[in-house]
């Protein structure tokens, strides 16, 4: 959400460019809501075990992959800045789904049709 206001602010007052911090290399899964929600209701229906599952959709993608996403459904054709200054953060967090979709869950709304509604 952050950065989607950043850029959607940023276009709005005609901004020629938007920071993100660090190199924008960390990668990131970002699951969406209802998604979140559907599984969460599947495995109540269908899993008693009593080992964790883990919720994801099971793909990631940089912060700056994101960020330029971002800019394009908001329309933002700035550039992307970086402040070295600020940490990248973990390099990468992604949950492995394999027992969920070996259980028959699958994440149905990409990240481009999250951002975009």
């Amino acid at each position: 959400p952050a950065l989607i206001r950043k850029a959607h602010e940023a276009k709005l007052i005609s901004d020629k460019q938007i920071t993100i911090w660090g190199t924008g290399t960390p990668r990131r899964e970002f699951m969406h809501v209802d998604d979140c929600a559907d599984a969460l209701v599947f495995l109540l229906k269908n899993y008693s075990d009593h080992d964790h599952v883990n919720l994801g959709c099971g793909q990631d993608i940089t912060i700056l992959e994101l960020t330029r996403m971002i800019c394009r459904v908001v329309g933002f054709t700035g550039e992307i800045a970086h402040d070295h200054s600020r940490p990248d953060g973990t390099p990468r967090k992604l949950m492995s789904v394999d027992k969920l979709r070996t259980l028959g869950w699958a994440a149905k709304i990409t990240l481009m049709e999250g951002i975009e509604s």
